[in-house]
């Protein structure tokens, strides 16, 4: 395993409130993966040589949101894994996103609890369609009385979190953006993802730097995020292709789920893969927003 260090030096009651049909209870004015495996790095190439993506890791880390962008779209597979009193939930979602256009569309499962129930205590809650679009969230089968054929619509700047945690799905290009703030990088060396080569690295994300380094898109919701969480170092794990593509990224979030509450860490992973995929999201019209009063979770 390869191993070199750069810095740059410019209760269950608490996880079910958060996986609530809000997704993250959104409507509660509260934010809060895949939790396990793949922790350690692969082996090194054997060369004995330094590798480009050894030499400059926060150059490729800081460019990985604009690699992205080239790439155009991908389809995705995410979780956010939450822990709280020795209660362990995890929200998966699948869709895919176009870069070029900051939207995306996916479908998020809540799971279920021993008797059958989503994590909001719903019996059978169908999969909730989200929408993801520069600065707004869309999501219909939210339940919590909103009507089945209707979506709601939250403003991303004004949370919180920036929905990096909200919508029980990080944003991809969020979650590619928060790298421009990395420091404290670890190069892991070489390991297999799906078949593919990948290069592993480890460090802390800045979000108050990421914020500032971001696209004006994404600049809003990242600058909330700064703002809200009660720590702004993110631990991250992430997996570039030889061509610079994020393949895959794991980012732990830690907030306060109410100002006298505990610390809660939310493990937030993103799986990019069939990269170059035609991505249509059509967001819907005004008379399709609901617009009346949500249930609190």
């Amino acid at each position: 395993m390869v191993v070199q260090q750069y810095r740059d030096g410019g209760g269950a009651r608490a996880v079910r409130a958060l996986a609530a049909a809000g997704v993250i209870a959104v409507t509660a004015g509260c934010f809060g993966g895949d939790g396990g495996g793949d922790r350690g790095g692969g082996a090194g190439d054997g060369s004995g040589q330094r590798s480009v993506a050894a030499d400059r890791p926060l150059d490729l880390l800081g460019q990985a949101a604009d690699v992205l962008v080239e790439a155009g779209g991908a389809e995705t597979r995410t979780s956010m894994e939450t822990a709280a009193g020795g209660t362990r939930v995890t929200i998966r979602g699948q869709g895919a996103y176009d870069f070029r256009k900051q939207m995306g569309r996916l479908r998020v499962v809540l799971p279920k609890d021993a008797a059958g129930k989503d994590a909001a205590g719903a019996e059978g809650h169908r999969p909730i369609t989200e929408l993801l679009a520069p600065g707004a969230l869309y999501m219909k089968n939210r339940g919590a009385g909103v009507p089945d054929d209707k979506w709601v619509r939250i403003d991303t700047t004004g949370l919180k979190d920036g929905n990096l945690v909200t919508g029980g799905v990080t944003d991809p290009m969020a979650a590619a953006e928060l790298l421009r703030g990395a420091a404290d990088v670890t190069y892991e060396g070489k390991t297999e993802l799906a078949g593919v080569t990948v290069h592993h690295y480890r460090g802390v994300a800045d979000l108050g730097r990421a914020a500032r380094a971001a696209s004006p898109q994404s600049r809003g919701a990242l600058s909330a995020a700064a703002k809200g969480f009660s720590k702004d170092a993110v631990p991250f794990d992430a997996y570039l292709d030889e061509d610079g593509r994020l393949r895959k990224v794991r980012h732990r979030f830690t907030f306060s789920s109410d100002a006298r509450g505990p610390e809660v860490t939310v493990v937030s992973t993103l799986l990019l893969y069939g990269f170059g995929l035609p991505v249509t999201v059509t967001l819907p019209d005004e008379d399709a927003i609901y617009t009346g009063e949500i249930r609190q979770g």
